[in-house]
């Protein structure tokens, strides 16, 4: 980096064979002010050379300080420090004895001592020095940044002067020594400005200046080599300068410059979306691949066998400003999204191990610290599902609101997939909770089993209220509850599977919503057949085939069955199947006519044919309940046998077969069949025997069928009973 050119240049250094002229250090902006003034004015003292030097000391540390961020405060304020306190103590021991300290009066000083970076003093052999018309200052060699002589330059230079002091050359003038060191510190300070602009240009240029780099690990080492400990008597000269730490520092403050840089025209506010702050993090991923890339692939080499450690040193000082500006992004971030963005991007792009795009990049052998503290990323986590379970509990009334607009719509189009009814209901369902577990585990574990608790909850308040407000609405029908049973299948199958343990909970509302769903489903179907019943067991009946139009119900019913999903289906299918007979025989033991004689004889026919039909229906229709079959056979049997001695074996079948038959029931059997009073007394006690330990022997409740049969008293059936 070219320095500045000073406005009133300095003595540069002299042939030593030119007479009347003596050789000093050259300067350009790092000269001091002292260069422009001369040696020695009438009336000067000490006091206005210390303010000389002040003056200089500050205006000379303005070209570097434009170079370095403001928590750097460079080589040359320390330099300065240990200038200034050997400045003093050479002060404090004032003239030696024999030569008393000029105040007042023009100054003439010795040959040796004049200028302010003078080269030559006592002794020191002019054909040492190379001559001005040969050679460059080192201010123009710091300026083309030929480090390399311009360091071998100014520790020549050093080395003389250290030489000259310890001789006593300067007891006489103690403040040309200072003046003489100071040149030497600004120049070192030139030199150190010069060494972090060429590691901040490295990474900024298009490419890396690997003649510069390689320049600056040579003078690094070499100044090791030179200044390796402190001077004993706490002399500025031959003081270590840290320039490995400076490159360090300076590698550090430039990535932190770079990751800065990107996205500096992104701003992500507090909107819900995130496609800013994407932007911006897109671009710092971007920006640090490349760099480190160049770092890689260019720097690297540059610095050759060198011990510097350009790999790890730029790597962790990436990670660090990452890291920093990540906590100054989570510190803005607002909404789900844009928190969500923020942890994905930090666990999943740039904790990725293919993030720099070269396999053979190595990491350090020692792990990278946290991008985000623990406790940063717990609190990101904690609104991140904060803000989720917000949003989820609104995508589930986002689903029902959809729903509802179907149902206003009319829309019945009866899609079937696979056979059976579909409702997107269980697809949204799915994607919701399968987008967000899986994005959370993107991100880490624990996050994941979170958002699954989150979804389940909601899932669960969600059922019933799903369910109550389609039973309210008009859309109820065949196809939306076959669709809705199955959607509710789906999410037990599936859900339950995936997370068993967390979506436990889940089970209950969902078999409730299929229950209910079920019920309305052959309340459509009940209803409809409802009216038909009244027809059996009536004078018309004996005569009229009036069981045909139930069965054809039935079978309607059972299109739509088809399309739901088996269990479910043949669950429904036996429900329907044992309505039927329930409802035959509450007709059948509700008459409103009675048969006698050969009326009975034909109706006890007609129910054993009204039997086999339903039985044959349901079997046809893939029922199993075959355990219905016997029933209305039985009491058919009772009305038309003609033996009565076998009535009691028939009711014996009757009682083991649907052990939750009452009394009453027996009662109105009895009332239909009109025995004598003595043998409707020793049936019923001995019924209520085969009732008795029927329930003791079966631990397991039974099957209902005519528990749900109500049956009133007549005046026949107390005459049956007394």
């Amino acid at each position: 980096m070219p320095l500045p050119q000073a406005v009133t240049p300095g003595p540069e250094l002299q042939n030593p064979k030119a007479p009347g002229k003596s050789q000093s250090l050259p300067l350009s902006t790092r000269k001091s002010n002292s260069m422009k003034e001369p040696n020695a004015h009438p009336g000067d003292t000490v006091k206005p050379s210390l303010s000389t030097l002040k003056r200089t000391l500050f205006r000379t540390s303005l070209p570097a300080s434009t170079h370095r961020p403001k928590d750097d405060p460079g080589l040359f304020r320390r330099s300065s420090r240990f200038l200034l306190r050997s400045l003093r103590r050479a002060l404090d021991e004032g003239p030696t004895e024999g030569h008393p300290q000029v105040t007042a009066g023009p100054e003439k000083p010795p040959s040796a001592t004049d200028g302010v970076s003078r080269q030559v003093s006592a002794g020191t052999r002019p054909e040492d020095l190379e001559p001005q018309a040969e050679s460059k200052s080192v201010a123009d060699l710091i300026t083309e940044r030929k480090l390399l002589k311009a360091f071998e330059q100014l520790r020549h230079l050093e080395t003389r002067l250290v030489a000259d002091n310890a001789s006593r050359t300067f007891a006489q003038d103690p403040t040309a020594y200072a003046r003489r060191a100071m040149d030497l510190c600004l120049h070192y300070d030139g030199m150190a400005a010069e060494i972090g602009a060429i590691v901040r240009e490295a990474l900024g240029c298009e490419g890396a200046d690997r003649a510069a780099l390689a320049e600056v690990a040579q003078v690094v080492r070499l100044e090791e080599e030179a200044h390796r400990a402190p001077q004993a008597g706490g002399d500025f000269l031959s003081t270590p300068r840290h320039w490995r730490q400076l490159w360090a520092d300076t590698v550090r403050l430039s990535a932190q410059e770079r990751v800065q840089q990107a996205g500096a025209g992104v701003a992500p506010g507090a909107a819900e979306g995130a496609s800013d702050l994407a932007q911006l993090l897109a671009e710092l991923g971007g920006l640090v691949r490349r760099d480190l890339q160049k770092v890689r692939l260019e720097m690297q080499p540059a610095y050759g066998a060198t011990d510097f450690p350009v790999w790890e040193t730029y790597l962790r000082a990436f990670h660090s400003a990452v890291a920093q500006r990540l906590q100054e992004l989570a510190r803005g971030a607002r909404g789900c999204e844009q928190l969500y963005v923020l942890l994905d991007w930090a666990a999943n792009v740039y904790g990725s191990p293919d993030f720099l795009g070269t396999p053979d990049l190595a990491l350090p052998t020692e792990p990278l610290p946290p991008l985000l503290e623990p406790a940063l990323w717990a609190r990101l986590e904690s609104d991140y599902t904060s803000f989720l379970e917000t949003k989820i509990t609104s995508c589930f009334d986002s689903i029902l609101r959809l729903e509802q607009s179907r149902w206003e719509a009319g829309e019945d189009d009866r899609e079937v997939l696979q056979g059976l009814y579909h409702a997107p209901l269980s697809i949204d369902v799915h994607m919701l909770v399968a987008e967000h577990v899986k994005a959370a585990g993107a991100i880490s574990a624990e996050l994941e089993a979170t958002t699954l608790q989150i979804c389940a909850r909601a899932l669960c308040l969600f059922v019933p209220r799903f369910e109550k407000a389609f039973l309210a609405s008009a859309a109820v029908s065949e196809w939306y509850l076959g669709a809705y049973i199955n959607a509710c299948a789906e999410l037990r199958t599936s859900l339950l599977a995936r997370f068993p343990g967390t979506m436990k909970e889940l089970e209950k509302p969902l078999v409730a919503a299929t229950n209910s769903f079920q019920k309305h489903l052959l309340q459509i179907v009940q209803q409809d057949m409802q009216p038909l019943f009244k027809a059996l067991y009536t004078k018309s009946w004996l005569t009229l085939d009036t069981l045909r139009p139930l069965m054809d119900k039935v079978v309607d019913f059972a299109q739509h069955l088809e399309h739901v999903t088996p269990p479910l289906a043949q669950g429904t299918l036996q429900e329907l199947h044992r309505f039927v007979v329930r409802a035959y025989l509450g007709q059948v033991l509700r008459p409103h006519e009675r048969f006698s004689g050969l009326d009975r004889v034909n109706a006890s026919h007609k129910m054993n044919l009204d039997a086999q039909a339903i039985s044959s229906t349901f079997q046809g229709l893939g029922s199993k309940a075959t355990w219905l079959d016997q029933a209305i056979l039985c009491v058919a049997e009772i009305l038309g046998e003609t033996y009565k001695d076998d009535i009691q074996r028939h009711l014996e079948t009757l009682i083991q077969s649907y052990p939750d038959i009452r009394r009453d029931h027996i009662l109105a059997i009895l009332a239909l069949r009109r025995l004598g009073r003595r043998r409707n007394q020793n049936l019923l006690q001995h019924s209520q025997d085969l009732l008795r330990a029927a329930r003791e022997s079966r631990p397991a409740p039974p099957p209902v069928l005519f528990e749900e049969i109500e049956v009133r008293a007549s005046v026949d059936v107390l005459i049956a009973c007394i």
